[in-house]
């Protein structure tokens, strides 16, 4: 088969297409024919940073945490999957590439109404959005929701998972026309982070979870426009990693202050998170009240110019590689 390797650490121009070896099938893992794959932020972290994830050996990697197609070949242990289903699934890697071995658990059913290359768009930003908000944070109907990073592939989901269970929701963005795109979709209120500050336009409002993928000074700002018992979850720093904090505002105010990531989470807490989406989220995708965004899709063998349009933040929602 066709995958995409990173050959070593460095820029777009380290993804390589090569000819590869299809996956061996375990007893509880389904064989995926991949239609399309999704881009994440975390594939570019780890194509800079080979020599980690290679834990210091000259092996390449095939890259992906999320992948859309249709089964061709299910393990013996296997009772809830069938050959010809179609399927989405959250995987630890490998989604680069053609075919893809992935555990039955992870996989959930193409939406209705959602073709079988859109649905490449789910797994990854519905999971990290159920799992951090949801879960972590604890959202509730009514309460209010701040999304950082509005326009990415996980901020336009989130909003909409946040609007369609019943809280008012709150992003901020770095252009105008990620504003208008936010305002169109009448996804709340939306700030322009490079032209008003987030934290005195919503003093006042008392936000009750905030998802924040930029960390840095961002950090301390959002302590202090949380409501009382608030809920600060992180599933990125992309601005900083090390933070300064005022201690005294997360104790006067009873905050959390809290994060995860998804990809080293085991198999059964992402097969506890599919059996949560598949109950509470994928019944707001068969009725439409949420959606994927998908901004471009390029051909595999494109995988470096799909990564450069990431690495520009240029792109609202979705980016995807597509196999035909």
């Amino acid at each position: 088969m066709r995958a995409i390797h990173i050959t070593k650490s460095g820029g777009p121009e380290v993804l390589k297409l090569q000819e590869t070896p299809m996956p061996k099938l375990l007893q509880n893992q389904v064989l995926i024919k991949v239609k399309a794959a999704g881009i994440n932020r975390s594939d570019v972290i780890t194509r800079k940073n080979m020599v980690s994830y290679g834990k210091g050996t000259a092996a390449t990697l095939i890259p992906g945490l999320e992948v859309s197609g249709q089964i061709i070949e299910v393990g013996e242990d296997v009772k809830d999957k069938k050959v010809g289903d179609n399927v989405c699934a959250l995987i630890a890697s490998g989604g680069y590439a053609e075919y893809v071995a992935v555990d039955s658990s992870h996989c959930l059913s193409v939406p209705d109404g959602l073709t079988l290359e859109d649905a490449a768009a789910l797994p990854e930003t519905v999971f990290t959005v159920w799992f951090n908000v949801f879960k972590l944070g604890n959202l509730q109907p009514g309460e209010k929701l701040l999304i950082h990073g509005g326009t990415s592939g996980i901020g336009t989901m989130g909003l909409q998972m946040g609007k369609a269970w019943g809280a008012e929701i709150f992003s901020t963005a770095g252009s105008e026309d990620k504003i208008e795109f936010l305002q169109k979709m009448n996804l709340g209120k939306a700030i322009n982070y490079k032209k008003e500050a987030f934290e005195e336009i919503l003093k006042d409002e008392k936000i009750d979870v905030i998802l924040d993928m930029v960390g840095g000074d961002y950090t301390q700002k959002n302590l202090e426009i949380l409501n009382d018992k608030g809920r600060l979850v992180y599933i990125n720093g992309m601005k900083d990693m090390n933070v300064k904090i005022d201690l005294l505002t997360i104790m006067r105010k009873n905050l959390i202050l809290t994060g995860s990531l998804l990809k080293p989470q085991t198999d059964v807490v992402k097969s506890e998170i599919a059996l949560e989406v598949e109950k509470n989220i994928w019944p707001m995708l068969h009725s439409k009240d949420i959606r994927p965004i998908i901004y471009k899709s390029f051909k595999l063998e494109d995988a470096a110019e799909a990564h450069k349009l990431m690495e520009s933040s240029d792109h609202i929602g979705k980016i995807l590689l597509t196999m035909d």
